[in-house]
């Protein structure tokens, strides 16, 4: 997700108006918008290049303070024009920022990187056109691949469909799914990520869940012997999630980034969302090159603590082989204690704990 799809959407876009520039967009209601074409087409325009500047200027807690006008008399040519400039601002914005860059979007966590912008840039361009050309009755259809994307991007916590278009006009109150109810309020969801002295905890979304899963890199830059296999399987529990419609992003999958190279050191996360009575397991894994400097811990400390400070949740369980006192030792430095001997029986008895493993909890 870059620059080039954001390319790709914008000249979809101005392909599908370019046949309707003759007519009148102001007289001409955006589909189920308050909105006319007119006004639709500029907010495409203000949004790509709100996040242009946001991502160039590394804005942190608002966004940028400026606005753009059209000059008296632009017409829709022109406009579609400002389109593309617009657009192609925010692809040089997401191929120039650096990989660890973040910068505000106010939900669901107050921040995107590079991908989360292209991806929101995309859903903006591709969502309106869809909403101008049903006003001024064009065809209109972007590919499914970039369609696709965006959904894996920013709509996490919504199970694939037969294709992705409609699934997409679904998810945002524009079009009816085979069972499935309507959707009346919604918001995408940039991922989530964690800071600590030393790492960055970033979520993992599922498209790059997948590509882990399948032996590629997630699009991280990991150190030598990096990821280990326990990231992988934790990676297909992400996609399997995501596939049955059940994935939480904040309780997926998160990769541990160092913060003095930004290469990626480890994996960390849960093994599934809260159950009813607030409780979720923890687990982690450490490339062979970068245990032994207290990562794991530093890491593990802040998610729980990120995790506990939520009302739904207010256990944390880990469990660790008898053998591995290495993990064992992470886990109590993390403020995890040994459960007790009746909760440990029971979890090996109810909820089918190995007998190799002991039981770790951290209470909120």
């Amino acid at each position: 997700m870059g620059g080039d799809q954001v390319e790709e959407a914008v000249a979809g876009c101005v392909a599908a108006l370019r046949p309707a520039v003759d007519r009148d967009w102001a007289a001409v209601k955006a589909n189920r918008l308050e909105w006319s074409c007119h006004q639709t087409a500029f907010h495409v325009a203000e949004d790509l290049i709100a996040y242009a500047g946001n991502l160039a200027g590394r804005a942190q807690d608002d966004y940028t303070p400026f606005d753009i006008t059209l000059d008296d008399g632009t017409g829709n040519t022109g406009l579609l024009q400002v389109i593309e400039t617009t657009g192609a601002l925010l692809a040089a914005a997401v191929r120039t920022a650096p990989r660890d860059v973040r910068a505000f979007h106010p939900y669901p966590f107050g921040s995107a990187d590079r991908e989360g912008f292209a991806a929101m840039g995309i859903a903006e361009v591709l969502l309106h056109t869809h909403d101008i050309t049903e006003g001024l009755g064009l065809p209109y259809e972007p590919s499914e691949e970039l369609t696709e994307s965006v959904l894996t991007w920013l709509f996490p916590h919504v199970q694939p469909g037969p294709a992705a278009w409609p699934t997409l006009l679904w998810a945002t109150g524009r079009g009816e799914l085979p069972g499935r109810a309507p959707v009346t309020d919604w918001r995408w969801r940039n991922n989530l990520v964690i800071p600590t002295e030393r790492l960055t905890l970033v979520g993992v979304r599922p498209a790059a869940a997948r590509d882990l899963r399948l032996g590629g890199d997630g699009g991280f830059e990991w150190v030598e012997g990096g990821p280990f296999q326990g990231t992988r399987d934790a990676a297909g529990m992400v996609v399997k999630a995501y596939e049955a419609g059940v994935h939480r992003p904040e309780f997926g999958l998160f990769v541990l980034v160092r913060r003095e190279d930004g290469r990626a050191v480890g994996g960390m996360g849960f093994h599934g969302t809260p159950d009813e009575e607030g409780r979720a397991e923890v687990g982690y894994d450490l490339a062979e090159g970068a245990r032994g400097q207290g990562y794991a811990t530093e890491a593990l400390r802040a998610l729980s603590e990120w995790a506990l400070a939520r009302e739904d949740l207010q256990l944390l369980m880990a469990a660790v082989e008898r053998d591995n006192l290495p993990s064992q030792g992470v886990l109590t430095r993390s403020g995890y204690t040994r459960a007790a001997v009746e909760e440990e029986r029971t979890a090996h008895e109810e909820q089918d704990l190995d007998s190799v493993f002991q039981l770790y909890l951290r209470r909120s």
